[in-house]
């Protein structure tokens, strides 16, 4: 017989997920481990559990009928879910299988009490936790009742809740089986939870012990509050005693039951101090040896611990490789650079290769370590000044750690590595040419790109391509190419500050800015009205977009050349292309769809264009904007004039308008020319990935995005890929969806949360940062993806964060919220751009505000209202 049913513990591999499931691995590991306690028992293996589902009747049938139910039709899945159950629980337990398990039974205690505990192949694993989602049965005793409950563990993997837990993870109901762990059973005088790092904060050199008098049962069911423990370098240095009521105790013929605890024991502790920080060593072990946080259920018999079970923390954002034990603080690259989805491999390495600055990569994001500038006391204040205007959360997060002893050394201020201080950069002449050279020189340097890439293959377009990244670099850094861009920023600040000492206004400049010459971005949004212009005529064409979802991209533009009117709105869709083809949402990832690759994802932006203007509003509400930019520079003029040394003050603030208008649009054309570039890239690497799909070294184009620069070198030198180590990095980039990447994270693994320090919003409104001045009130369209945009004239607006790509809806709202974005952000600058009201860096928005609520947006003053 080649089938092995059961398996003793001390027998079991943590790497055997695949025949014990993932809490049999975890306990088979944690008995190996010396010192660590774990009560004697056996697993029923995926073996056993793949022999009962060959027995049950049309299981096939069934299965396909599940993975076909929408995940959110929960009558469905109830209904489907009971009826495999209950043929599962139907289904005798043949001879062989019924002795093996009697005969594991009569050498652990034939009669004794045991936990019958599910353990599916896709738990407890190190992105996905699973946890409660399968059944565990406490004192069961005598082998008829362990044998039943060892068939409801089976069929608990088909119950409704883990069930729907795994068509939202996209897991096949066919790919995970389900052992089960037979455990003797133990009757604590305490139990409860340890958690290795702080689950709420990250710390990993914070470790909570949750506990309770008798089975744990009563934490886990929330039938007491337990008491709380925090220790920190082995010293308790927080604690929580509660009221403990009541607790489950396991009755002597099987079963438990709640009973009251004695009204003197009540508020004493469950555990003494010496055993809490006793069991947090033995919690250190263990994370040791699986190596990552853990979620461990421990019981307290006699003074001994027992650990009955041991699951990563899943929830914890993964800490930056830093190779040094020093202590650091990273800052995130994506709130900065509107994009705080996950990235692919290869989109880390590229962003990497062509940064200005070392980035480190955690949890599918990239973050930059700001330790030393922070050690440098002038360096830390130019720091703060800058990220303080950007994103205020982001410094008071790094106030908060600063206040902290000694996290961060100071260092003389002649140290390294940190930014020149605000104002310091050369000035240049408020001159349009200066702006005029640079984007020429960036469309010659794009050209010359595209030009020498078309003859390179192989090993040579690696070769090539390493360089190109370092010319990538030259032209980011050019020092003519950084100074225009400060002097727009600093001319804003300068005019947002003064003009709020001297005439008590606040942000001035977000009505002197708009319509501002060369924004490559509010001209991208404009122009998508113009296609609207053409397209709106001819009512094929719109009949033809409305029905586009069924049509694929590479077909789209040809098929809509077919319909009347269609080569008109083809030709002008593709020069659209030709200009704004290269971007798209979450941009800074390489491997993210281009518009030119999905063509189709414009076409719910176009729609409403059509729709909600007319003719010729791109003009005009460029024009609109200058003369309300014009106005406004006459007002602040004349009002200056009028103040004791007016004269003076309004030569310099005219000076400064002049200089903001000048050189403030060009502040989006880098980002521009780094997206034109990716595109070139990209299809150079999709066109290697190609050939290698041909050559029978990858199933597929798409592959390529889950290796590095080097790696995807390295395969197309070798013509060797592992197949395996792709697999890895999809589950993994699967499993990153689920962490929310913090604005400032620690080497302890914190995640700081800033706060706004402010008391001057309404009760009840939510905070945020005012990035473009008015008040809007009108309807809430919560929108995170682009492609389902439905807007209607008088929209508001809300997602999590905007990129470039976002800015042809931006033509069509009257108001902006997001969750992400500072004051110098591309959503802010555009706002302005366009007279939108825009409040940033709401936390938590898209979940506070319901799709279709009516809501009030004071753009000035920078919070939002939820209107009755």
């Amino acid at each position: 017989m080649s089938e092995r049913y059961v398996l003793d513990l001390r027998e079991v591999a943590e790497t055997q997920v695949a025949v014990v499931g993932g809490k049999g691995g975890h306990l088979g590991g944690l008995s190996r481990i010396e010192g660590i306690r774990v009560p004697d028992g056996f697993c029923v293996t995926t073996d056993a559990f793949r022999r009962i589902m060959a027995e049950v009747p049309s299981i096939d049938d069934q299965l396909d009928q599940l993975s076909r139910v929408n995940p959110d039709d929960r009558e469905a899945i109830r209904t489907l879910s009971a009826r495999i159950r209950r043929t599962i629980e139907g289904i005798a337990i043949p001879g062989d299988l019924r002795g093996a398990i009697t005969r594991a039974l009569g050498r652990h205690g034939e009669q004794a009490a045991y936990a019958v505990r599910s353990s599916a192949t896709a738990e407890d694993l190190p992105t996905a936790s699973f946890a409660g989602q399968q059944d565990t049965y406490l004192n069961v005793v005598g082998p008829t009742a362990i044998l039943q409950h060892i068939s409801r563990c089976w069929a608990s993997l088909f119950t409704e809740r883990a069930v729907t837990y795994r068509r939202r993870g996209g897991i096949d109901h066919r790919t995970v089986h389900m052992a089960v762990v037979v455990q003797r059973m133990v009757f604590p005088d305490a139990a409860g939870i340890l958690f290795t790092a702080d689950p709420v904060t990250g710390n990993r050199k914070v470790a909570t012990v949750d506990a309770g008098f008798g089975l744990g049962e009563a934490l886990v069911s929330g039938l007491v509050n337990p008491d709380v423990f925090t220790v920190r370098h082995g010293e308790i240095v927080a604690r929580t005693i509660a009221a403990k009521q009541r607790a489950v105790h396991a009755l002597p013929d099987g079963g438990t039951r709640e009973a009251a605890i004695d009204a003197r024991r009540q508020e004493q502790p469950a555990l003494t101090d010496a055993q809490v920080v006793r069991l947090v060593e033995l919690g250190r072990r263990i994370e040791a040896h699986f190596g990552r946080p853990q979620d461990i259920e421990w019981c307290l018999v006699d003074d001994d611990f027992q650990i009955v079970q041991s699951r990563p923390i899943t929830t914890l954002f993964p800490i930056p490789e830093s190779g040094d034990q020093e202590n650091h603080v990273y800052l995130s690259v994506g709130h900065q650079q509107m994009m705080t989805d996950p990235m692919k491999p290869l989109g880390i390495s590229v962003w990497q290769l062509t940064a200005m600055a070392p980035m480190h990569e955690a949890g599918g994001r990239l973050f930059v370590d700001a330790t030393r500038r922070l050690a440098s006391p002038a360096n830390r204040a130019a720091l703060l000044d800058v990220v303080g205007r950007g994103d205020p959360l982001i410094r008071d997060a790094l106030e908060t750690v600063l206040e902290r002893d000694d996290f961060v050394p100071s260092l003389p201020d002649a140290g390294p590595g940190g930014p020149p201080a605000r104002g310091a950069s050369a000035p240049i002449e408020t001159d349009p040419a200066i702006v005029t050279g640079l984007i020429e020189r960036s469309r010659t340097s794009i050209a010359a790109l595209e030009r020498d890439i078309r003859t390179k293959t192989g090993p040579a377009l690696f070769d090539f391509l390493r360089e190109a990244f370092e010319e990538h670099k030259r032209v980011l850094t050019d020092p003519l190419s950084m100074q225009a861009i400060m002097a727009g920023m600093e001319a804003t600040w300068w005019l947002n500050d003064t003009l709020r000492e001297w005439l008590g206004e606040k942000n001035a400049a977000d009505t002197l800015t708009l319509s501002a010459p060369d924004n490559v971005t509010s001209e991208m949004g404009l122009a998508l009205l113009d296609v609207a212009d053409v397209i709106r005529p001819h009512p094929e064409v719109v009949a033809f977009l409305r029905g586009v979802e069924s049509i694929e991209d590479d077909a789209f533009l040809d098929e809509l050349a077919k319909v009347a009117g269609g080569a008109e709105a083809r030709d002008a869709i593709e020069s659209y292309l030709d200009r704004y083809g290269m971007r798209c949402v979450g941009e800074i990832d390489i491997t993210r769809p281009r518009w030119r690759e999905r063509p189709t994802t414009l076409v719910p932006v176009i729609l409403d264009n059509v729709r909600n203007f007319e003719p010729g509003a791109a003009g005009r509400r460029f024009e609109q904007g200058r003369q309300k930019a014009r106005e406004k520079e006459r007002d602040v003029l004349s009002r200056l004039r009028a103040l004791p040394d007016g004269d003076r003050k309004a030569d310099e603030a005219k000076r400064m308008i002049d200089r903001v208008r000048t050189f403030i649009g060009y502040r989006e054309y880098p980002k521009y020319g780094i997206i034109s570039r990716y595109f070139v890239y990209k299809r150079a690497l999709l066109a290697e990935a190609e050939r290698l799909v041909e050559a029978g070294v990858l199933p597929e184009q798409e592959d390529i995005f889950y290796l590095t620069f080097q790696e995807l070198h390295d395969v197309v030198r070798s013509h060797q890929v592992d197949d395996r180590l792709i697999q890895r990095r999809k589950d993994a980039f699967r499993s990153y969806h689920a962490l929310t990447p913090p604005r400032v994270l620690t080497s302890d693994g914190e995640a700081v949360t800033g706060a706004y320090r402010r008391d001057d919003a309404p009760a009840g409104a939510l905070i945020g940062l005012p990035v473009s001045a008015g008040t809007i009130e009108g309807r809430a369209r919560v929108i995170l993806d682009m492609g389902e945009a439905d807007l209607e004239a008088g929209d508001i607006l809300v997602t999590a964060f905007t990129d470039p790509s976002w800015s042809p809806l931006f033509v069509g709202i009257a108001g902006l919220v997001t969750e992400v974005g500072g004051l110098m952000t591309h959503g802010a600058v555009i706002a302005r751009e366009y007279g939108l009201p825009a409040v940033v860096g709401v936390e938590r928005a898209t979940r506070l505000i319901r799709d279709g609520q009516r809501i009030r947006v004071h753009g000035t003053d920078g919070y939002v209202e939820i209107l009755p």
